[in-house]
């Protein structure tokens, strides 16, 4: 196969927090373009839409003279599927499949949550960005100019919406400078190089998006110099969505991001089951103007094509195809197996089975999977099991297994996957969601609480330090129980409690406790209530009116307590504490040995 070299558009990947805009920026986008283009000058394909640089010119044509570009680069693909769940499958070894991205910032609500998580893939990535300041329409008093540029509708806004957009500006500067990012309002950036450019604009009435695509072509033509001039070679890819589609069979989408495939090209990916070998059968895009995840029918066959390109692949043997999974052209025999070596190296990267304590994770794209997992260990979570495809057997047997070792371990986190037939998950957590971000915070909060609970527990089960007085005047039965008033001087008391004296003789233990006939299931400090005693005690011989009692704490409960919490412990309890381990020691005299509070 003779690969002749083509000039190459860069590929474009909208990030952002969920609700700011990202979608409906990228229908506007879209709706401009279909507007400027001449007939058949743009082009819809899988997961993507081509914006050619013709329809840029033709947008950002009253711009001209302010931002002069000439462009050479063919034009934009833009992945239309925004969120960082895709960015996070747009990966190749050693960085990301994405040339530049639109940050999308609902500019009246700043840096959300998913704002910083998708910061941290761009630096993870090196992916260069510029923000998009959205929603300037919705600065109260801004008089909307329907798909104008940015600079000529500012001008017919009055003093105090220039000020407002101004200050929220101004905050989401701040807010990239603590990532480490020096940033500015385009039209004050002289060296974008240096600079993150933020652009305003509206989603909903088009206004800045002439600036925000002339500035990206320009930005993506100045980054790229030399690395986008020529695509030539054969293809390599991401797999995108694996699909069955009526008539055709299992297909795949896919991203082209480098070189050019051919109809009949031997491509190399990876499966559940092993790494795929297989032919193009056929190269499919929908109807022109037509997204293909919508298109029912109408499908166009080509022979080739070059990147950075969204195709849908029709192939044999494509069932177990992994969604996220590298895609390689072998144009001959001796290089199958060094791809194929590469992509079982990346793909066990990701899907792992480790002997460690930690949870399952399920996901239905190898990108998913990748970002749910880093995202957990970032926050201390480790993962024993991570894999692609429905809950097995297997993985509620690992779940178990985490769950006896370690009970809050004992989870499965589902990212768009559920159990394979009447499988028994009664001795499982099972955390379904479709948003990453709030699948990893419930995961996190549910070991939290797990946790939380066995503190509870623990903490409940303990003997804790109490001191009490018994009150003269206030024996209301001397045996059988004996029951006297009682004033706590420092610490806790609990029924159940055992009772020493202060020459460590045991008297007892606490049955009840009551104020004003009340039953209480503790008294703290400064409290006057009324105890029954049982054991074999006799007000008048083993104690007296006056007499300081303490609570006999154990000295393993001693040290969990001081090891563990800490921050249970009151001022007074640390005196107790003190006096019960002087008390101890004539007996034990490592009791209460390196306790320190």
């Amino acid at each position: 196969m003779i690969y002749l070299p083509k000039l190459r558009q860069p590929i474009v990947v909208v990030l952002g927090h969920v609700d700011h805009g990202k979608t409906t920026l990228l229908d506007k986008i879209r709706g401009t373009a279909m507007v400027k283009k001449e007939p058949g000058e743009m082009t819809q394909e899988v997961g993507a839409s081509f914006v050619p640089t013709s329809v840029i010119s033709k947008i950002s044509e009253p711009l001209k003279n302010i931002i002069p570009i000439k462009l050479e680069i063919p034009g934009l693909l833009f992945i239309d599927t925004p969120g960082h769940e895709l960015f996070s499958n747009l990966r190749r070894r050693g960085g990301s499949v994405a040339d530049i991205a639109i940050l999308v910032v609902d500019i009246m609500e700043g840096f959300q949550k998913q704002t910083y998580e998708s910061i941290e893939i761009l630096k993870e990535r090196k992916v260069p960005f510029l923000v998009a300041a959205n929603k300037i329409d919705r600065i109260p008093g801004w008089k909307p100019n329907e798909n104008e540029p940015f600079l000529f509708s500012l001008q017919k806004q009055s003093p105090a919406v220039q000020k407002k957009l101004d200050e929220l500006i101004y905050n989401l500067v701040i807010q990239l400078a603590s990532e480490n990012f020096n940033a500015d309002r385009f039209d004050r950036i002289k060296d974008f190089t240096k600079y993150v450019a933020i652009v305003p604009v509206s989603g909903k009435t088009g206004e800045g998006i002439p600036e925000l695509l002339a500035i990206l072509a320009g930005l993506t033509q100045r980054y790229m110099q030399g690395k986008l001039k020529f695509v030539e070679g054969p293809a390599k890819g991401v797999v995108l969505e694996v699909k069955e589609d009526p008539g055709i069979g299992h297909t795949i989408d896919v991203i082209i991001y480098d070189g050019i495939l051919h109809k009949n090209d031997t491509i190399i990916l990876g499966g559940l089951n092993g790494i795929i070998v297989t032919k193009v059968r056929g190269i499919l895009l929908p109807a022109p103007l037509q997204d293909m995840r919508l298109a029912k029918t109408g499908y166009r066959s080509v022979d080739e094509v070059s990147a950075a390109a969204g195709v849908k692949i029709s192939a044999p043997n494509l069932e177990e195809a992994l969604a996220g999974s590298p895609l390689y052209v072998a144009e001959n025999e001796s290089k199958i197996d060094e791809y194929k070596k590469l992509i079982e190296e990346e793909l066990s990267k990701i899907r792992f089975a480790k002997d460690v304590k930690g949870i399952v994770v399920k996901a239905d794209s190898l990108g998913v999977l990748e970002s749910i997992v880093t995202a957990l260990e970032k926050r201390g979570i480790p993962v024993r099991l991570a894999d692609i495809g429905p809950i097995t057997k297997r993985d509620i047997v690992e779940a178990e297994l985490a769950g006896k070792e370690e009970e809050e371990y004992g989870v499965i986190a589902a990212f768009r996957v559920k159990p394979i037939g009447n499988l028994d998950t009664s001795k499982v957590k099972i955390i379904y969601n479709d948003i990453i971000y709030q699948l990893i915070d419930e995961v996190e909060k549910y070991i939290n609480d797990v946790r939380e609970r066995k503190k509870r527990r623990t903490y409940d089960s303990l003997i804790l330090p109490g001191k009490i007085k018994i009150l003269p005047g206030f024996v209301f039965r001397r045996s059988d129980p004996a029951i006297v008033g009682v004033e706590v001087e420092g610490g806790i008391i609990k029924p159940k409690f055992p009772l020493i004296k202060d020459d460590g003789r045991k008297v007892g233990e606490i049955l009840q406790i009551q104020d004003n006939k009340k039953s209480l299931d503790k008294a703290t400090k400064g409290m006057e209530v009324a105890i029954s005693i049982k054991g074999n005690v006799m007000v008048g011989r083993q104690i007296n009116e006056g007499d300081i009692l303490y609570t006999d704490v154990p000295k393993e409960d001693l040290e969990i307590l001081v090891n563990n919490y800490k921050d249970t412990i009151t001022d007074d309890m640390k005196e107790v504490i003190q006096e019960i381990i002087k008390i101890k020691r004539v007996e034990d005299p490592l009791y209460g040995l390196g306790i320190k509070l």
